[in-house]
C-alpha cells in the first residue's frame, strides 16, 4: 500500500534534512479529523506525537484545535509543528491570539476548563494526561505580551521546520499569511502530493521553498493529457512526460474504480531515478463561470492581489467568490454576475470606487470577462466584507477537514456569509 511507504519516505527524507525532527515526542499535530483517525504524516513512527489522538476526532474543529494546541505548548521543546491544513494552523494560531489567558490557566492548574465541543468522556481522558506546569504558564503570558510577530519560535525555540500536509492551491493564502507573521524564520515543507482521494506523490526535498514530487508509479495508476495538445489529446503514460510541460492529470486509485479528471494541472520540472517529479500548477475545477467564460481560480486570485494593492492599508485574511445563479432572488433583477465576500484587516469599510477597481482588475486581465461585461450579459461584480473569524466559521460548517474552496457552490453556507457582511 501507498500509505506506509509515504510515511516511511517521508520520515526518511526528514531526518535527514532536520537531524532533531525524529526526536521522541518531539513532533505536535493540529489537524482535525472528525469520526476518521486521519494518520498523521508520520504514523510509522507513533512515538514522535506529543498529541493525544482523542484530540484529533472531537466533533467540534475549534475544540479539537484549541485542545491541541495546548498539548504543543506544553511541550517546550517542539523540533516539528505538524499540520493536515496550513488553514488549520493558521485558525489554532488564531485561537491563541484571543484565549491565550485562558490557555496559560489552564497549563498553571493542569487542568481543562469545560468548553463546547468537548465531551465529558473525552474531557476526564484528556484532564488525566495533565499535570501543573506554572513555569511554562509564565512563559506564555509573557510572550504572548510582547505580540504574536514570530511567537512561534518564540514559544517553541527548538522548532526547526512547519510540516504542512496541503499547502497549495487555495491553501497557498494561509501559509503565505503564516510565513509572514507568526511563523516568521521557519521553513514550511509539504511532504505529500494527494488527489482524487489517493497518495500520489512524495516530496523528498524539504529543504527547497517551493514544494515538488516524486510520483511513485505503484501507487495509484495515473494518466496525462498534455495541456498544449493542438487536437483532442489522449493521455500518455508516467515514462512519455516530457520536462518543462504541463499536464491534467487523470487518476485511478484502485484496481476496479473509475477514472477520474482531478482537475488538477501539474508540471513536470525533472526527474529523479527515471520517476516524474511535479510541481502543482493549477485546479481547473474551480472557475468562475456566468457565461461560459472559466475564470481559474489561482488567476482570480492574482486579479484580487493586484486589486489589494491598489487599497492603501488593505490586507486580505480570506475571501470567496459565489455566482449569483446561487443567491437566487436575492440577487435582484441583474444579469448574472460574481459576489465576492472577503475579510480584510486594517480596512472596515470600501467606497464604490474601490468595490469597482476588482471588477476593473478582472477585465483588464480577462478579455472575455470584459467583452461580455461591455454587452452588458454579465453584471457588475459585488463586493463584501465580513466580520473577522467569518471564514473560520465558515470551515467549522463545511463539516470535513477539506481545503477551503474559492467557489462557493452550497446555499446553507451561503446563509452563514450573507449573516456576517458588515459592508
Amino acid at each position: 500500500s501507498s500509505t506506509p511507504q509515504g510515511s516511511l519516505l517521508y520520515l526518511d527524507a526528514l531526518g535527514a534534512a532536520f537531524p532533531r525532527a525524529l526526536a521522541r515526542r518531539g513532533t505536535a499535530l493540529l489537524h482535525w479529523s472528525p469520526g476518521c483517525g486521519c494518520a498523521p504524516a508520520g504514523w510509522a513512527l507513533p512515538s514522535l506525537y506529543c498529541t493525544p489522538a482523542a484530540a484529533a476526532s472531537l466533533p467540534s474543529r475549534a475544540a479539537a484545535l484549541r485542545l491541541q494546541l495546548l498539548f504543543a505548548l506544553r511541550q517546550r521543546a517542539l523540533h516539528v509543528l505538524e499540520a493536515g491544513l496550513a488553514a488549520e494552523l493558521h485558525d489554532a494560531l488564531l485561537a491563541l491570539r484571543t484565549e491565550w489567558p485562558r490557555l496559560a490557566q489552564e497549563l498553571e492548574l493542569g487542568r481543562l476548563s469545560p468548553q463546547p465541543g468537548l465531551p465529558e468522556g473525552v474531557r476526564d481522558q484528556l484532564q488525566a494526561l495533565l499535570s501543573p506546569d506554572a513555569a511554562r504558564a509564565a512563559e506564555l503570558r509573557a510572550e504572548c505580551a510582547r505580540g504574536f510577530e514570530g511567537i512561534v519560535l518564540r514559544l517553541w525555540p527548538q522548532l526547526e521546520v512547519v510540516v504542512v500536509r496541503r499547502m497549495h492551491g487555495t491553501e497557498q493564502l494561509y501559509s503565505d499569511s503564516l510565513h509572514q507573521a507568526d511563523c516568521q524564520g521557519l521553513p514550511f515543507y509539504c511532504p505529500f502530493y494527494q488527489a482524487a482521494g489517493a497518495l500520489l506523490g512524495v516530496n523528498l526535498w524539504p529543504a527547497k521553498p517551493v514544494p515538488r514530487f516524486l510520483l511513485c508509479p505503484d501507487w495509484a495508476f495515473c494518466e496525462f493529457l498534455p495541456c498544449l495538445a493542438s487536437k483532442e489529446p489522449g493521455t500518455v503514460l508516467l515514462d512519455e512526460l516530457w520536462e518543462g510541460r504541463e499536464y491534467r492529470l487523470v487518476v485511478t486509485a484502485q484496481p476496479g474504480e473509475y477514472r477520474c479528471r482531478t482537475g488538477e494541472v501539474l508540471k513536470v520540472t525533472g526527474f529523479h531515478k527515471q520517476c516524474p517529479v511535479v510541481e502543482p500548477v493549477r485546479r481547473e475545477s474551480q472557475t468562475l463561470s456566468v457565461r461560459g467564460e472559466s475564470i481559474p481560480e489561482e488567476q482570480f486570485c492574482q486579479s484580487l492581489c493586484r486589486t489589494l494593492r491598489l487599497w492603501p492599508g488593505a490586507r486580505l485574511i480570506d475571501y470567496i467568490c459565489v455566482e449569483s445563479s446561487l443567491l437566487g432572488d436575492s440577487s435582484g433583477p441583474c444579469a448574472p454576475h460574481y459576489e465576492v465576500f472577503m475579510e480584510l484587516q486594517g480596512l472596515r469599510d470600501l467606497s464604490e470606487g474601490q468595490r469597482y477597481k476588482l471588477d476593473q482588475c478582472l477585465q483588464e486581465d480577462f478579455p472575455i470577462y470584459k467583452s461580455f461585461r461591455f454587452k452588458g450579459s454579465i453584471g457588475p461584480l459585488r463586493l463584501h466584507l465580513v466580520r473577522p473569524r467569518t471564514f473560520t466559521q465558515l470551515r467549522e460548517a463545511l463539516g470535513s477537514p477539506m481545503p477551503m474552496p474559492r467557489v462557493l457552490h452550497k446555499e446553507q453556507l451561503l446563509q452563514l456569509l450573507q449573516g456576517s457582511i458588515i459592508s
